[in-house]
Order: C-alpha cells, then sequence, then structure tokens
C-alpha cells in the first residue's frame, strides 16, 4: 500500500515541476533592446535555477545486514544491496521559479530607475526637445521676412526717406531674432547629446521604481520562508542480491518543517514594510532627489502657464495693431509696422516656446496634482 501511495505521488510532482517551469515567462524583448543587466540578472537567475528545478539522479552499491528467514541467506547475514533512482526537491522547485521572478523584478526596478537618472540627467533641459523646435520654426520663418524690411529700409535711408536710428533699430532687433534662433539651434545640439528620456510621467516611473523595490523584498521574504520547509520525493530501484523480493522498487515522500517557521512570518513583514520607509528616511536618496526634481517642474509648469496667458494676450493686441496699420501707407506708420512685424515674430516665438514646453511638461508630470 505505501509503495503503491509513493509510485502514485510521483506523477503528481513531476507535474507540479513542469506546471513551476511553465509558470516562469519571461517578458520576450528582442535585439539590442534588452538592457545588458536585464540580461544578466536573468542568466544568473536562470543558472541558478536550473539545479533547483531539475531532478536528481542517485545511486548507491554497498554490503547491509540483511537476509530471509524462508530463503538461502540467514537473518543477519551480509548481503549486496544496490540502490539507484530520482529524486525531486519541491521546495528547491519552488526557490528556483521565485529567483526567475526576483530577476524580472530587479530587471523592472533597473528601467525605472535607468529612465530616472536619464531624465535627472537633463536638468533644465528636460522636455526642452520640443519647445526648441517650435521657437526654431516660427524664428526661422520671420528672420527672412525681417532680411526683406531692413534691405528695404537700407534702400529708403540711402534715398533720404529713413534715418539712421531707423536703420539701427531695426537692424538690431532682427540680430536679436537670428541670435535667439542661433542660441536656440545650439541648445538643441547640446540636447541632442543627452540620453533620451522616457516616454512615461516622470511619477509613474518613480511609482514603478518603489513597486519593483517592493516586489523584490516580497521575493525575497519568500525565498527566507522556503528554508523552514523540506519536501522530497525519492524513489527507484532497490535490490539485495541474494534476497528474495516481490519487487525491488521504492518511492519516499519526506516532509520536514521547522517550527522556527512561525517566528519568521512577523519579521518578514516588518522588513518588507520598513524596506520602504528607510528609502523615504534617505535624504540624499534618489528618490528623494526626484521628488524636489518633480516639484520643481510642478512649479515652472505653473509660472510658465502664467507667462504663457500674458505673452498670447499681447500678441493678439499687437496682431491687432498691426492690421490696423498694414492698411495705412505713409512712412512713419510703415516704420511702425516694421517694428511690429519683428516683434510679434519675438513673441511668437516665446509663445511656441511657452505651448510646447508646457505640453512636454504635462506630458512628464503626468495629470496634474490636485
Amino acid at each position: 500500500m505505501k509503495r503503491s501511495i509513493a509510485w502514485g505521488a510521483l506523477p503528481c510532482f513531476a507535474a507540479l515541476h513542469v506546471a513551476s517551469a511553465q509558470s516562469y515567462t519571461p517578458t520576450q524583448e528582442g535585439g539590442p533592446s534588452v538592457p545588458a543587466w536585464c540580461d544578466y540578472t536573468r542568466s544568473v537567475a536562470a543558472a541558478e535555477a536550473a539545479v533547483l528545478l531539475a531532478p536528481e539522479v542517485f545511486g548507491s552499491v554497498g554490503v547491509v545486514n540483511a537476509g530471509d528467514a524462508e530463503g538461502d541467506a540467514p537473518l543477519g547475514s551480509q548481503t549486496l544491496r544496490l540502490t539507484a533512482g530520482l529524486g525531486y526537491n519541491v521546495v528547491n522547485a519552488y526557490r528556483g521559479v521565485t529567483l526567475r521572478r526576483r530577476a524580472e523584478a530587479e530587471c523592472r526596478r533597473y528601467k525605472a530607475l535607468t529612465a530616472l537618472q536619464s531624465a535627472f540627467q537633463a536638468g533644465p533641459g528636460m522636455g526642452t526637445g520640443p519647445a526648441l523646435a517650435a521657437r526654431l520654426s516660427v524664428l526661422e520663418a520671420a528672420i527672412p521676412e525681417g532680411t526683406r524690411l531692413l534691405e528695404a529700409l537700407r534702400t529708403d535711408l540711402q534715398e533720404g526717406r529713413a534715418t539712421v536710428e531707423e536703420f539701427n533699430g531695426l537692424q538690431l532687433r532682427l540680430e536679436q531674432l537670428r541670435a535667439l534662433a542661433y542660441e536656440t539651434a545650439r541648445a538643441q545640439e547640446r540636447l541632442a547629446l543627452l540620453p533620451r528620456p522616457s516616454s512615461q510621467p516622470l511619477p509613474a516611473l518613480l511609482q514603478e521604481l518603489h513597486a519593483a523595490d517592493d516586489e523584490l523584498e516580497r521575493l525575497a521574504g519568500t525565498l527566507r520562508r522556503t528554508a523552514a520547509w523540506d519536501i522530497r520525493l525519492r524513489g527507484g530501484y532497490d535490490e539485495l542480491i541474494d534476497v528474495r523480493q516481490d519487487l525491488p522498487l521504492f518511492g519516499v515522500l519526506t516532509v520536514s518543517y521547522n517550527l522556527g517557521g512561525w517566528a519568521q512570518s512577523k519579521a518578514n513583514a516588518r522588513a518588507r514594510g520598513t524596506r520602504q520607509q528607510a528609502s523615504t528616511e534617505d535624504v540624499d536618496g534618489f528618490p528623494q532627489r526626484v521628488e524636489r526634481m518633480l516639484q520643481e517642474l510642478r512649479t515652472t509648469r505653473g509660472l510658465e502657464e502664467t507667462r504663457l496667458r500674458e505673452v498670447s494676450v499681447l500678441v493678439g493686441d499687437l496682431e491687432g495693431q498691426l492690421r490696423e496699420v498694414q492698411a495705412l501707407e505713409t512712412v512713419k506708420v510703415r516704420r511702425f509696422r516694421d517694428y511690429l512685424v519683428l516683434e510679434v515674430a519675438r513673441l511668437r516665438a516665446e509663445q511656441a516656446w511657452l505651448q510646447a514646453h508646457l505640453e512636454s511638461l504635462q506630458a512628464l508630470l503626468g495629470n496634474p496634482s490636485p
């Protein structure tokens, strides 16, 4: 009866091994997009789990005291014994799967941390890429028009219909636009050298970092709990030479539990709860620096929203004046019109910058804080 129970349990635990191995399905990422650290942690976990998930093969040969009262070998006589078979440790299989899951959690944490570090490294230039492009687009469209107006004014100066002061004033405003376009292009070049930030909002990345860190501690506690258990299944061939046996096979299921495991639960719960608290208490920790950066970005967003409203009102007012003076044909009105054209171009460039930068900040910050 015992033998049938043991051998009936063997397929069950084999099925458990297959199911535990199949339950681990790492995210398939192809090519160079896989971070090297993720590949490293997964490879280490796979190496450690390989020997934990696989069954063991054992064998032994030796002399034992055995015999058969009704056989040729008397009781207590020395008999050669041959044993061979397979063994499987269910707890080790569970550890192997947990190690692989821990590698995935480490990969998640690394990705979130790397994305936050890339954003932090960008510093003041974070989210300014679209804003720089928008401002440069407005300036590149306005500078040729300003150049045409300056050349027309140069002709008027040569023919005595304009003053040197008017020419210098218009030239200075045009040079300001050119200098702004040059600085914008240089800022784009510097920004291109920095790591490209993630498309995810920074608060979501920070939350993902905390979640992955908590998952790592949970899995570490799981591995600690498995140390209290030992579940082994062994079966195979066991023959006593020169001793009559009906069926020289055996199967044994062994379960043991260390009573210290009762004290582990509270300690593991305490460790998981205090790990996050310890992270927040680190004043110079990276999550704290990210939180301060987020607060600065929120402040910048508020200030730029106010500035955008002011610039939009001013642009609307100057564009209205420009439409009015364009219908007039006097020389003095044309000089004022030229000034308005360049001034409106400068304000439109600032307006485009603010609009695009606010959109980038909104993408970085996610939903506005209540």
